[in-house]
């Protein structure tokens, strides 16, 4: 039972670090436009630390899953 709740945590999980990574990628195409643009990039820069925060965190807390599954 404790290996298969883990195993979907770790499916969920897998799913939001791909999504996050398509987030990541997104939000840098928006600040790279805006640079070339010359417009202010405050707001898409911190944007952009947070969905790196949020993506660190998920990248751990998959690392963390795994080790509890593996033998």
């Amino acid at each position: 039972m404790y290996r298969e709740a883990l195993s979907e945590q770790l499916r969920q999980l897998e799913r939001e670090v791909v999504e996050g990574e398509r987030q990541l990628a997104k939000q840098e195409a928006r600040l790279f436009e805006l640079k070339r643009s010359g417009e202010g990039t405050a707001a898409a820069e911190a944007q952009l630390e947070i969905l790196r925060s949020d993506q660190r965190r998920r990248e751990q807390d998959r690392q963390r899953i795994l080790s509890h599954l593996q033998p």
